[in-house]
């Protein structure tokens, strides 16, 4: 079983274009919060549309418009919608900073916390392993956000072997994905978000340990 810690990480840094323009969100203790949609390319070309949430006081300081090109730091938070439309699981980056950006693309995060379900392993139609899990990251405040996390290869077979209350450190991006869900005999287009795992931490550490 891998060494589990008492302390959490999530760091998020996303580089890319603000699909459109802010709308209002939700208030919660006082504060206002707007969220818009960030276009984020992978090297396929392929983009990546992610929800941010900003407090209003911050896109005040840092208005947005479509079309800008803006670098995020933040986190990834999740929630229950209850509302019974669309996914049950939320995911969203918390921003805590905007800035203005130019360049590549980016979509980096760290996330250092414990698995809440058992992983599973399973093979595509071609042969290659995935690993799907769900990692629960601790909040500075006593709450925790319940993130999907998705690994490829290597990654994946070592997943597989991890155990629920294993704590894990892992560095990967932000995807959205689409798919169809057929209810009450239609197809309805939903959009999934998870994490792709690229590098677990742990492994390389144990594998270094390994004569």
């Amino acid at each position: 079983m891998v060494m589990q810690t008492s302390w959490n990480e999530n760091r998020a840094i996303l580089r890319g274009t603000v699909a459109a323009s802010p709308a209002a969100s939700h208030e919660n203790h006082g504060i206002t919060y707007d969220t818009f949609p960030l276009s984020v390319c992978r090297l396929s070309g392929c983009p990546d549309v992610i929800n941010v949430v900003a407090a209003q006081s911050l896109l005040e300081e840092f208005p947005l418009e479509a079309g800008m090109e803006v670098e995020i730091q933040g986190e990834v938070r999740s929630f229950n919608n209850k509302s019974g439309q669309g996914s049950r699981l939320v995911i969203t980056l918390f921003a805590r900073q905007i800035t203005p950006a130019s360049g590549p693309h980016c979509n980096e995060l760290t996330l250092r916390g414990v698995l809440c379900k058992p992983p599973i392993l399973r093979r595509t139609p071609l042969g290659r392993e995935i690993c799907d899990l769900m990692l629960a990251v601790n909040r500075r405040y006593g709450r925790a956000d319940y993130l999907p996390c998705i690994a490829w290869g290597a990654v994946a077979q070592y997943c597989g072997s991890l155990q629920v209350g294993d704590s894990i450190t892992l560095e990967g991006r932000l995807q959205s994905r689409t798919y169809t869900k057929l209810i009450d005999g239609q197809s309805q287009e939903r959009v999934a978000y998870e994490i792709s795992i690229m590098r677990l931490k742990d492994q390389e550490a144990l594998e270094q340990l390994d004569p």
